[in-house]
């Protein structure tokens, strides 16, 4: 049987954008006309909570549970920001969703915003995404246009503002205090918390942040019910996953499948396998901040607990392969460089840390490691755990060291003794 596939279902073969009335005709913004004729802000966040619709920027908190985080009494202006600032590496998701089908984004925002009681909403985009940038700003003039935003939305006395604001580039953008100081045209470090942005979010007033992904599930739900949601999953989180493969696979590529699909599924049905005179090694399955998985670990199904059980994270459902002929220290020393030039030097285990790590693993590369260096990034893994810096970018910088370490330890032990880089 066929998969349903409400995310991806509807756009068009040609790699074009739906207009509003090519999403119209799909049974776009029925979901908000639903919400806004009879359904109360509290009845929109309990039917998403219901669905078991968790977020799918990573982390995997309950949607409907953090909407319900914002206070009726809490003052206005409230603000929703969906957080498409897509830099974790080996992750392209919501790439296609802003460039695909924008429409889908907007609605999703207008039903969470109508259920969080927000006033003004922005759409924070990766400063790379040209294409996806100049499709939302063109689906948000229709989405006005329409009476779909603005005062008075469908005459129903809710009135939201919508704003597309493209990023200054840096990974640091895309955590959500560092995205909020960004917003507010400060330098992109994260926030002390707390405070929390459902207290104190942008320009100090109560903020609700979701994930373009998390976003584009909403109008499904609520035109289709929770139970349907939940019915379209392999597991006990609800609804469909945009699971990604990079690396020397056959198909490399992107599939929307049923949330709880197994590695082994993922990786030899939808990516076509190893490519030919390649074995598979292992793999992260959320983008560069997640732990290895190896062979042993192929039919864990990919969702937050199975993952987390097989001693890694979900993360964003990307996946970065890696294979027999690719060296394990050559990409780490890739993965490190990148996390350090994006620190923004507001933590010291992070900004001097990462530096440190990078030049051991350079050196080992270049046949100048020493015996000792094992240990100086098992300790730098600790150093950098989760609890010693203000954000998650040092522990998820340790979390491929740590598990290569684990699973990959004779490749480091032969780069000191062999003095050279045996890949090479």
């Amino acid at each position: 049987m066929p998969y349903e596939k409400p995310l991806t279902g509807n756009m068009r073969p040609d790699g074009e954008a739906l207009d509003r009335q090519a999403y119209e005709r799909a049974g776009g913004y029925e979901g908000l006309r639903k919400v806004l004729k009879g359904m109360t802000p509290a009845a929109v966040a309990g039917e998403v909570k219901n669905s078991n619709l968790r977020g799918r920027g990573g982390a995997g908190f309950s949607t409907g549970l953090k909407w319900s985080f914002i206070s009726e009494r809490a003052p206005h202006p409230r603000y929703l920001v969906a957080n498409g600032d897509e830099m974790e590496p080996g992750t392209f998701k919501d790439r296609l969703l802003v460039e695909r089908d924008p429409h889908q984004l907007i609605e999703g925002m207008a039903i969470a915003g109508y259920a969080t009681g927000t006033d003004v909403a922005y759409i924070f985009l990766r400063g790379e995404y040209k294409v996806g940038g100049q499709r939302v700003a063109r689906a948000i003039a229709e989405a006005y246009e329409a009476g779909y935003l603005g005062r008075n939305i469908l005459n129903s006395g809710y009135s939201l503002e919508l704003y597309l604001h493209m990023s200054a580039g840096r990974y640091m953008c895309g955590e959500e205090t560092g995205m909020l100081n960004a917003l507010e045209g400060k330098r992109a470090n994260p926030r002390a918390k707390p405070p929390f942005p459902p207290a104190s979010g942008l320009f100090g007033k109560p903020t609700t942040i979701n994930n373009v992904e998390t976003l584009c599930n909403v109008p499904h739900i609520i035109r289709n019910g929770a139970a349907w949601y939940r019915g379209l999953s392999k597991s006990q989180d609800g609804g469909t996953k945009l699971y990604g493969a990079s690396g020397k696979v056959n198909r490399p590529g992107l599939w929307e499948l049923p949330m709880g699909t197994t590695i082994r599924e993922i990786l030899d049905e939808h990516a076509g396998g190893m490519r030919e005179g390649h074995r598979f090694r292992g793999l992260l399955p959320g983008g560069a901040s997640t732990d290895f998985l190896t062979e042993q670990h192929l039919d864990v199904a990919m969702d937050f607990n199975e993952v987390q059980k097989a001693g890694s994270r979900m993360g964003t459902g990307t996946m970065i392969i890696l294979d027999d002929k690719t060296c394990p220290v050559g990409m780490l020393a890739n993965l490190e460089h990148f996390f350090a030039q994006e620190s923004c030097g507001w933590c010291t285990p992070c900004w001097s840390g990462l530096a440190w790590v990078e030049r051991i693993l350079g050196a080992m590369e270049e046949g100048r490691g020493q015996p000792g260096d094992l240990d100086k990034l098992a300790f730098q893994t600790r150093f950098w755990a989760p609890g010693h810096t203000f954000c998650a970018l040092a522990p998820g910088a340790a979390e491929p060291l740590q598990s290569a370490l684990k699973y990959f330890r004779t490749d480091f032990e032969r780069h000191i003794t062999e003095k050279r880089c045996p890949w090479k």
